[in-house]
């Protein structure tokens, strides 16, 4: 065989490694997914040739598809606002939601509260990966660069806001969320606790949370001037 042939038959060794089953899932085990779905999933949620929507959507077809796309699914406010908002479905973001659903979507109606083991996450979301369309096509970063939540220091958390200075720097804020808690197309962020108002802030700061205006203003506030606004919104009476 002749350089060119052997280069030729290298590359196609290649490519069938690149878009075999196997390396498809490169971190997570599908079926070990497929057990854990059955156990945590499966009350609320269908997949498969014959899934039809139940408490939640249906889940074929899940990655690339924009949130609060499913067609004849009653989603919350939260949850079609953030898919309005731009957010779809990717590696990252389910990573994200499926390791702490209300840190990426605040208002969401799920009652799951989270998967904190990396490696089960992993599996759950190899599993699901295979019921979309081509799943080999699918764009996502390196297998090993897969960002999660915000991995949020127990100091962050810690700081205690300073609700007076949170009043000061509200104005920014009570433009478009209104002080008095009343949603008016924009979700209300009075009364959040304060931790959940962090973990979200911090979702801007690391985009992952899709909103280019909140990007923007998150991105531009330090820890303590989050941890303020946090303060004051947690306190703020409706």
């Amino acid at each position: 065989m002749g350089g060119a042939g052997r280069l030729l038959a290298l590359l196609a060794l290649l490519a069938a490694a690149v878009f075999s089953p196997a390396a498809a899932n490169p971190i997570g085990d599908a079926e070990r997914g497929a057990t854990l779905f059955q156990r945590q999933c499966s009350a609320c949620h269908r997949i498969g040739p014959d899934a039809v929507n139940r408490v939640g959507p249906q889940l074929n077809g899940l990655y690339g598809r924009r949130a609060g796309a499913v067609e004849g699914f009653s989603y919350s406010k939260s949850m079609a606002r953030m898919g309005s908002d731009g957010l779809t479905w990717t590696l990252e973001t389910l990573d994200a939601y499926v390791e702490n659903p209300k840190a990426l979507v605040s208002g969401t109606r799920m009652a799951y509260k989270g998967l904190k083991d990396a490696g089960q996450r992993a599996d759950l979301l190899a599993f699901l990966r295979d019921y979309s369309d081509r799943p080999r096509d699918i764009p996502e970063a390196e297998p090993t660069a897969r960002k999660t939540l915000p991995d949020l220091a127990p100091e962050i958390l810690a700081i205690e806001g300073d609700a007076e200075y949170g009043a000061y720097l509200s104005s920014e804020c009570s433009t478009c969320h209104q002080r008095d808690g009343s949603d008016q197309g924009i979700p209300s962020i009075t009364q959040w606790p304060a931790e959940d108002f962090v973990i979200a802030m911090h979702a801007y700061k690391e985009k992952l949370r899709p909103h280019p205006v909140m990007q923007m203003m998150a991105g531009r506030l330090s820890n303590e001037e989050i941890a303020a606004l946090a303060a004051y919104f947690a306190t703020l009476e409706e």
